[in-house]
């Protein structure tokens, strides 16, 4: 069995069905990340597990226990929201501190909690202040903490980050990463940032319309995507995705196995751009991104665009004539409904 369980979880408001039949289940010290676009669930579901909304229907199971109404500060899981919600008034000390007290722990054990969380979280010399005299990432760190003296079974992340600037973002979800391989915890996270659930996750939940669209490890997701949704929204920029008539060559670079009213995918890496348009098809420069360490090129091909990512620097520009090349060994096809079709 499963350390946390889903079982055809639904929500509905009214007649507006959010969640429309859940199944997952989650092993013990796991890192689960649940992403997808606005209004997918992906925080409805999260607070359905939390018991901050009541589940309509279907069974939650925690570590072999049915918490379906189990009332939420019954369920041995702890909750780090994306606003902080620490208390101005109280030292970091106290907010870290305050679940304890109400749980009427002994003295003399609430300080060894306090402490060795905020040893783990760089917070020690930090205890004495109020939250305003604390950095945004400090404050969130703070709210880390106070889950964290709790001992859960659960750690339960909405979009902890989204209120830092992108700095303290990339430091946090390191922070993060390492407190989860630290301390072993089961967690589940909610983000929109595929970044964040690519570097963060195990397994990483795909969420669409209120239904799983797949679950997989990072690399799973972004190498053999089941759809073209989920093809699209891993990997930043987007998979680029062709109708099987945008360009007559497309099945000659598939064998013929790409369906007349399919899809054809291939992720930015797997185009490459020339100089002049002697090789492969022709087409011309619409924008070039220069970010550093990769390049981003925008290719008109015969009115489709296209996007490649390289790692060399560029000196193409807007309007330049290009030959553009698509490795046949990376091409994802998918059927007219948009599911993957098996590799050849």
């Amino acid at each position: 069995m499963a350390f946390l369980e889903l079982r055809d979880i639904r929500k509905s408001f009214g007649d507006a069905h959010i969640i429309k039949g859940v199944d997952l289940a989650i092993e013990k010290g796991e890192f689960i990340v649940f992403v997808g676009p606005s209004g997918c669930g992906k925080s409805t579901l999260l607070r359905l597990i939390a018991g901050l909304e009541p589940i309509t229907s279907g069974t939650l199971m925690l570590d072999g226990r049915d918490i379906t109404h189990a009332p939420s500060g019954k369920r041995d899981l702890a909750m780090v929201f994306q606003s902080y919600a620490l208390y101005p008034h109280m030292s970091v000390f106290d907010n870290m501190s305050f679940a304890l007290k109400l749980a009427r722990v002994p003295a003399d054990e609430i300080r060894r909690k306090v402490e060795a969380a905020a040893d783990k979280l760089n917070l020690s010399s930090y205890l004495q202040r109020t939250p305003r005299e604390l950095s945004g990432g400090q404050r969130q760190r703070v709210a880390i903490g106070r889950a964290i003296v709790r001992a859960p079974k659960v750690f339960l992340f909405d979009e902890p980050l989204s209120n830092l600037d992108a700095a303290l973002r990339g430091n946090t979800r390191v922070e993060i990463k390492k407190l989860h391989e630290s301390l072993g915890a089961t967690t589940i996270y909610v983000t929109h940032d595929q970044v964040e659930a690519m570097t963060l996750a195990d397994r990483v939940v795909v969420l669409k319309d209120g239904l799983i669209e797949q679950v997989g490890s990072p690399l799973e997701l972004y190498d053999r995507p089941v759809n073209q949704f989920v093809a699209q929204f891993i990997g930043m920029p987007s998979m680029n995705m062709l109708p099987a008539g945008a360009l007559p060559v497309l099945s000659e670079l598939t064998g013929g196995r790409l369906p007349q009213d399919g899809y054809l995918g291939v992720r930015p890496e797997g185009v490459r751009v020339h100089a002049g348009a002697g090789a492969g098809l022709p087409g011309r420069v619409d924008l070039v991104e220069a970010l550093g360490s990769d390049t981003l090129i925008h290719v008109d091909v015969a009115g489709r665009m296209l996007i490649a990512r390289q790692n060399e620097r560029t000196s193409l520009a807007h309007g330049d004539a290009v030959g553009v090349e698509i490795d046949p060994a990376v091409l994802h096809l998918f059927n007219r409904e948009g599911r993957a079709l098996p590799a050849a």
